[in-house]
């Protein structure tokens, strides 16, 4: 059965915070990681509109395009490479105001301007990143880091 979401329209921290218990409610009970990041996506892209939201897995010391929402992406990124491969060698949340400027970028879309990738850990590794991309040049903060963290823990 399909769960419904509530969409807020109050400042950001209040969208994240009013999200976070749905998404919580949403994964909780399914033990399906992919399930839980085809679901997260959507969430995300549906509050937010954001320009390409999506997960890669760490497979075979790459990561492989996972669960998306928008435009047709990258498949595979070497450790080390791009904002997300940097991420996941960097075991850090980046958030990048302008990917033109982030050095190694993959430009996966010419509409890409600004670019946040947050590592999945479990057991201490990261099994994948979070990565959200927007149209917009510094659009993501500390607020947007601080609350998709306590998302892609949620998995």
């Amino acid at each position: 059965m399909a769960e419904t979401l509530t969409i807020s329209t109050g400042d950001k921290a209040t969208q994240y915070r009013e999200l976070l218990p749905q998404l919580q409610a949403l994964v909780g009970p399914e033990s399906d990681l992919i399930a839980n990041m085809a679901n997260v996506t959507a969430a995300l892209k549906t509050q937010f509109g954001f320009f390409w939201i999506g997960f890669y897995l760490v497979k075979d010391e790459e990561l492989v395009l996972g669960p998306f929402q928008g435009p047709v992406a990258c498949t595979r990124i070497a450790r080390g490479k791009g904002v997300c491969g940097t991420a996941w060698a960097q075991r850090k949340t980046l958030i990048v105001p302008d990917v033109e400027v982030f050095p190694g970028h993959i430009a996966c879309s010419s509409l890409s301007k600004s670019e946040v990738v947050v590592p999945v850990f479990r057991d201490g590794e990261v099994i994948a990143v979070l990565d959200i991309d927007s149209e917009k040049f510094e659009n993501f903060d500390d607020i947007d880091a601080g609350y998709l963290q306590q998302i892609v823990s949620l998995l």
